[in-house]
């Protein structure tokens, strides 16, 4: 019996082991490119193993195109092992920095205020800004964005998301065999 595949377009996270090499990460990012699809995130950073990198992509789009993409990663050389995570079977968090506006001690009280709400955190004062430093879910930092914007946000930086699996298992459940990938590496 044929598997049913959802048509609902969501966020999905794909999180691969990659060879940790140069040009790596812009191989995989071509690759998304080729096929016409937006990447809404896309963060890459070391594993506790050697040599060994993780990228994680957030991608909008249904089960089909989720796992037409996959499948297309798979196949890169570089790539050791890729596991597909919905919002359900995973822990997402981003970074953010948020610089705003606060010109009188009110304001700047306030925003301080604010940001103990939201467990942000203040990195650096000015006599007209505040900028600080919130860890969390994007429902999280937009929430707090949100919030600070009737002050004058004068400046947003956000880390990419990164996504880990919930429970007992791992990225290194779903390696490809070593057979697979050694295979085409001394072809020619």
């Amino acid at each position: 019996m044929k598997k049913q595949l959802n048509t609902e377009r969501k966020l999905y996270t794909l999180c691969m082991l990659v060879d940790d090499t140069p040009g790596v990460l812009s191989q995989v990012a071509r690759l998304f490119s080729r096929k016409g699809y937006n990447i809404e995130s896309i963060v890459s950073g070391a594993t506790d193993r050697p040599g060994v990198a993780r990228i994680s992509i957030e991608i909008v789009g249904d089960e089909l195109m989720i796992d037409q993409i996959a499948a297309q990663c798979r196949k890169l050389l570089p790539v050791k092992s890729l596991k597909i995570l919905d919002e359900e079977t995973c822990i997402r968090r981003e970074i953010a920095f948020i610089k705003v506006a606060a010109a009188d001690r009110a304001a700047r009280e306030e925003v301080i205020q604010i940001s103990n709400i939201f467990h942000a955190k203040v990195v650096d004062v000015s006599r007209e800004s505040l900028t600080l430093w919130v860890f969390g879910s994007q429902s999280k930092s937009g929430a707090l964005i949100d919030m600070l914007s009737d002050f004058g946000i004068l400046e947003i930086a956000k880390t990419g998301t990164i996504a880990i699996e919930r429970g007992r298992s791992t990225i290194y459940d779903d390696s490809k065999l070593k057979e697979e990938y050694e295979y085409g590496k001394n072809v020619l």
